[in-house]
């Protein structure tokens, strides 16, 4: 066992400076997206978000504090505890909790707001990897996969009645570790199968789709073994598929809201949605990115950021306001910073001789990415807009609150990997 240097001698520093620089470069933006430049603002000013997240950060220092102090073989120990918890929150704020926007996600005392749907993806995290480092757990087994994904859908499913699909999206993140640990890959190659099958259900006249459809199948008859078991599988198939196409349409006009549907038509058709209705937080938020090209305008000088066009400007949309004051440079460097990050996470998760910490350290190097990538994605016209923060960039206390901890509990766990004995 090798003698640690000093309290926090073993913390890996590089990721504690990247935190940190994303962390005030997300406090500026958010001063940026709020600033108004007729009044004279601080941002140090408790009447603004700025001033507002700046108590959010300190108080994250303090939970930091707290974390790297606490016997690091509690967060194994408590996860099954935290997990039923936070299920039962997530329970609690369907009944309990303030509707925003349409979304009854957060419980609220005084001018304190938590969201639970936050917290539970640490939670998650935290529980599956404890189950998965069981001796005597396999994940080539169908029960013990059933068991994983159970883990994951009962939060997805109490966070959809809120409803929150952006949250509830995220927990596919947990999928990541899964898969470094052998679970099966038929799993990952059927849901982007439906996935890609959707958006082009979405994207092409459905005779072109039923036309492709029947030439892979006559191809799959003439050029696999010729055995009635294989033909009636390639069938069966065939009409599981084609099933699915047809059922597209039911399932964006029935099944899904009014306004999910067209935050989907919005990136996918948009000819059918009205821009200054719909599509209105889209298209403005592409004007402000674009329109900072290469260098900006130069910070608090974004005037698609002043005179508020792009709603949710502080926090969905964060990144338009980097990208119009900072334009391509700064958004590469953000960009940059988090992939390093990412990257950062993921070397440290490789580096642990226990089953439990590495699987927890890609959760969290997947759940960074979901939300980094989604959010991009959302803020230019590649995803459907879904309420998503960026992860130290957007205005909020349970955002910031549960990345912070998800990051340093690893962190702190990665301190102490000497002295855990392997079980890989």
């Amino acid at each position: 066992m090798r003698r640690e240097g000093g309290l926090f001698g073993d913390l890996d520093w590089l990721v504690v400076f990247l935190y940190f620089i994303l962390v005030t470069l997300g406090w500026f933006n958010i001063f940026a997206s709020v600033y108004d430049p007729v009044q004279e603002q601080s941002i140090f000013d408790l009447t603004l978000e700025s001033g507002k997240q700046l108590l959010w950060i300190g108080t994250s220092v303090i939970l930091i504090t707290v974390i790297l102090l606490l016997d690091f073989r509690i967060y194994e120990s408590f996860a099954p505890i935290l997990y039923f918890v936070m299920v039962l929150l997530l329970a609690g704020v369907l009944v309990f909790g303030r509707e925003v926007n349409g979304a009854k996600a957060w419980f609220e005392i005084g001018a304190f707001r938590l969201q639970p749907a936050e917290f539970t993806k640490l939670a998650t995290a935290l529980f599956m990897a404890r189950y998965v480092s069981t001796n005597h757990v396999k994940l080539t087994d169908f029960s013990t996969q059933v068991k994983v994904l159970l883990m994951i859908i009962i939060p997805i499913g109490l966070i959809q009645l809120q409803p929150d699909t952006g949250s509830s999206m995220v927990f596919a993140a947990l999928l990541i570790p899964l898969y470094r640990e052998g679970f099966p890959a038929i799993y990952l190659i059927l849901g982007i199968s439906i996935a890609v099958l959707f958006i082009l259900t979405l994207l092409l006249p459905q005779q072109y789709i039923f036309i492709g459809i029947g030439t892979l199948t006559l191809l799959a008859i003439l050029f696999q073994e010729k055995t009635r078991k294989r033909i009636f599988a390639t069938l069966i198939m065939t009409i599981v598929v084609s099933g699915f196409v047809l059922g597209t349409d039911y399932f964006l006009n029935e099944v899904l809201k009014e306004y999910q549907r067209k935050r989907i038509e919005a990136i996918f058709r948009p000819e059918l949605v009205d821009p200054q209705a719909e599509g209105w937080n889209l298209e403005q938020s592409k004007i402000a990115i674009g329109s900072g090209g290469f260098s900006g305008k130069g910070f608090l000088e974004g005037t698609q950021t002043k005179f508020g066009y792009v709603p949710e400007q502080s926090t969905d949309f964060i990144f338009s306001t980097l990208a119009e004051e900072h334009g391509w440079l700064g958004s590469a460097v953000m960009i940059f910073l988090f992939i390093a990050l990412i990257l950062r996470i993921v070397f440290i998760a490789e580096r642990q001789k226990s089953k439990f910490a590495r699987f927890y350290g890609y959760a969290v190097a997947g759940i960074i990415f979901f939300h980094f990538t989604i959010n991009i994605a959302m803020t230019i016209g590649l995803f459907p807009v879904v309420g998503i923060p960026l992860p130290f960039f957007s205005y909020g206390g349970s955002s910031l609150w549960s990345f912070t901890i998800m990051l340093f509990v690893l962190l702190k766990i990665d301190m102490h990997r000497a002295q855990v004995l392997s079980r890989s």
